[in-house]
């Protein structure tokens, strides 16, 4: 199958698929927005962005993808988990947003060829969203950093919590660091990105994000140290920087990472190991522990989960918890097997970013920025469309000869004066 050009309208429909996963809940923002309206413009954008994405491929042509195969089995198992409404009746009403989801998903696996269009996507979307947060900080930096979430930085135009501002500031940062290294963008509008993006990470104190891009970069560069001198020049650069960082700052860092925290609370990572304990603790019928209660808001005894392998345990048991671990298998596995590439590298980011927040963030069994993620870095991995096969006619003979055929002289032509002597 060959992928025709990606039209704009693709840019446009993975807009809204990000729009959608910002969520609803967050911090107070400066114009009190009811959440009631917030789930209509996400929910609608989600719409839009299906809608979209069949316009745009009306005839259904999708590539095949062990990812969102994947994410289609974890559909059914949700649906199956929700169908008791254990979890009440919002449990379908995830269900219905996830299936709209993956399907959107499968529409735009079309253009999923290997390139690096739907990372430049990524990083366009999220940067805009990053807009929205550092202007709500120059109009009301209170707003923006209140004592509720300990001066950290928050959405104050559009409701994002810190770890939400930090996610998508490490993934971007991250890219656009890639894309510099593969000189398929100048340094001066890497740095347009980068370095506000920067600013917004250090002031979410946001740890999770923080030890991502940093994993993950080191992961994505190394896998480039063979080929690319740029990759060796910029690791050698990044180690040094790293080491002066340690030892002339090492209180400030320390006491950055700690954001205040007695030793007690960091070590039970926020209060997050007592919820978990709880929840493992908690009995379950032989269906609760396979196809788990329902697709929920991530939490239990009405606090938040953060673990994704606990929460997808919770709302679908053992059999979404293995798939979720297929999904990062095959695209670890064929991240592995492709030979060394700009593209490869970036898969490898996200890939390892999106694992090392799973374990203290929920997001990997609904429609989520992790998913978003991944399906970009399924994408980076899709094998490039070939051109389209002769047919067998048109095919060269496999009869082996010594010596290249020459093509036959083209027939002279004789006079008919010479034609008339001849015969007489």
């Amino acid at each position: 199958m060959t992928t025709s050009r990606m039209p704009r309208i693709v840019g446009t429909a993975w807009g809204l698929l990000i729009l959608n996963t910002l969520g609803s809940a967050g911090a107070k923002t400066i114009v009190p927005l009811p959440r009631s309206l917030i789930q209509m413009v996400t929910m609608g954008a989600l719409v839009a962005a299906f809608t979209l994405a069949l316009a745009v491929n009306p005839r259904l042509r999708i590539r095949p993808s062990a990812f969102v195969f994947l994410l289609t089995l974890l559909l059914v198992v949700s649906v199956i988990s929700s169908a008791s409404l254990e979890s009440g009746f919002g449990a379908l009403f995830r269900c219905a947003r996830l299936g709209l989801f993956v399907t959107t998903l499968w529409l735009l696996s079309r253009w999923w060829d290997g390139g690096l269009t739907f990372v430049r996507h990524h990083i366009r979307m999220y940067f805009a969203v990053l807009g929205s947060v550092a202007a709500g900080l120059a109009v009301s930096p209170g707003a923006a950093m209140p004592e509720l979430y300990g001066g950290r930085l928050v959405g104050a135009l559009w409701p994002l919590t810190p770890p939400q501002i930090g996610q998508y500031a490490a993934v971007i940062i991250g890219l656009t660091l890639l894309l510099v290294l593969g000189r398929r963008t100048d340094r001066g509008s890497a740095a347009l990105v980068v370095v506000p993006s920067l600013l917004l990470l250090a002031l979410t104190h946001t740890r999770t994000a923080t030890l991502g891009l940093l994993a993950g970069l080191v992961l994505a560069i190394g896998s480039l140290v063979l080929t690319s001198a740029a990759a060796r020049r910029f690791f050698a650069w990044a180690v040094g920087c790293a080491a002066v960082a340690a030892v002339g700052f090492n209180a400030a860092l320390q006491a950055w990472f700690l954001r205040g925290q007695s030793q007690e609370n960091f070590t039970s990572l926020t209060g997050r190991a007592k919820v978990w304990n709880a929840l493992l603790a908690a009995p379950r019928t032989t269906s609760e522990q396979w196809f788990g209660a329902g697709l929920g808001d991530k939490s239990f005894g009405g606090l938040p989960i953060d673990n994704s392998w606990l929460a997808v345990y919770h709302e679908q048991g053992l059999a979404g918890v293995a798939l979720v671990a297929a999904v990062f298998t095959v695209l670890g596995g064929v991240a592995l097997l492709r030979p060394p590439s700009l593209q490869r590298a970036c898969a490898i980011f996200l890939i390892s970013y999106c694992a090392i927040a799973s374990y203290t963030e929920a997001g990997l069994g609904d429609a989520s920025p992790y998913l978003l993620h991944l399906a970009v870095a399924a994408s980076l991995l899709a094998a490039p469309a070939g051109a389209t096969p002769r047919s067998t006619s048109e095919a060269p003979s496999e009869a082996p000869s010594e010596a290249p055929a020459t093509p036959e002289a083209p027939a002279r032509r004789i006079p008919r004066w010479a034609q008339r002597s001849e015969v007489s």
